[in-house]
């Protein structure tokens, strides 16, 4: 592992190909957190820019990520994490604002891993020990 953990944003697809629904970009973002757990074993802190994108919606008085105001939100948050994170881990499927996070990443020198397993200090499932 590195000498101090990392701040991986977790990048992949949240509203593409959901055509708008609810149901679906709900499954979107449990796929995104999916990763998270991975990424915390490993020694690091996981985030996903929709976990500060939709509280900010919110507050703002939006109704969620379909709203006019979303536009104005949901990307420039991932942009702001951005300046924050220290790597990315980009996930399979398409996605606009996720192939952004990795442009962005790699303008700024960052590594973007492809899978979990690549992420520094990864350890399989099978061999967490979890002690008191």
């Amino acid at each position: 592992m590195t000498t101090r953990p990392l701040m991986i944003l977790i990048a992949g697809p949240y509203r593409s190909g959901t055509g708008d629904d609810p149901d679906l970009m709900a499954r979107n973002l449990r796929r995104l957190e999916e990763a998270a757990w991975p990424i915390f074993r490993a020694g690091h802190v996981p985030m996903i820019g929709e976990w500060v994108a939709l509280p900010v919606l919110s507050s703002a008085g939006a109704d969620g990520p379909l709203s006019p105001l979303a536009e104005h939100v949901m990307y420039p948050t991932a942009e702001r994490l951005l300046q924050h994170c220290d790597a990315v881990l980009r996930l399979e499927g398409a996605s606009r604002g996720a192939d952004q996070d990795v442009a962005i990443a790699q303008e700024r020198g960052l590594p973007v891993y492809h899978r979990v397993e690549d992420v520094p200090g990864f350890v399989p499932e099978q061999e967490v020990v979890l002690t008191r």
